[in-house]
């Protein structure tokens, strides 16, 4: 019996402390690239079920923020914060992502938009400082749910935008 291939020694090392999500998004690359760009999308479908996000600030750029607080339906705010580490549209985009800018339980993700067809597929990989941080995010703040609701809004957000288009 064979075992299955574990990736590089690196991502073996870094797979107790790593969420990783993804989706096939029946729209094109592109605009699903964009969506995850520019604010006035960002803000109709970011976040879980029931939450709204609020953004005080956003600068899509390497080194720009977007400082925001996301309304859960329980009333909760959570502060939240981040910074673009690297851009290359319409392929990849990887983040920082805390609730402050100092935060130093942040946690890096890196999305990846490839075609499939003429849909894409998504990939948010978040590795987190710790194991123990990834771990209290699993199960306290149901961060696999969460990014895959998350995942589930842009798809539908991004689906509806196609379907007026073909209506127009």
């Amino acid at each position: 019996m064979s075992t299955p291939e574990q990736g590089t020694p690196a991502q073996a090392a870094t797979a107790d402390r790593e969420i990783a999500i993804s989706r096939i998004i029946d729209a094109p690359r592109e605009l699903v690239f964009e969506a995850f760009t520019d604010v006035r999308h960002l803000s109709r479908w970011w976040g879980p079920e029931g939450f709204t996000t609020t953004t005080r600030s956003f600068e899509f750029r390497v080194g720009g923020e977007w400082d925001f607080v996301m309304h859960g339906p329980d009333g909760t705010d959570y502060q939240e914060w981040i910074t673009w580490t690297e851009l290359a549209p319409p392929e990849r985009i990887a983040m920082l992502h805390g609730e402050t800018r100092d935060d130093p339980n942040a946690f890096e993700s890196v999305l990846t938009f490839e075609p499939d067809g003429a849909a894409t597929r998504i990939e948010m990989r978040t590795l987190f400082p710790t194991k123990e941080l990834r771990d209290e995010a699993v199960e306290k703040y149901h961060a696999i749910e969460g990014g895959q609701q998350t995942l589930s809004n842009l798809a539908a957000y991004v689906t509806e935008i196609v379907r007026k288009g073909a209506e127009s």
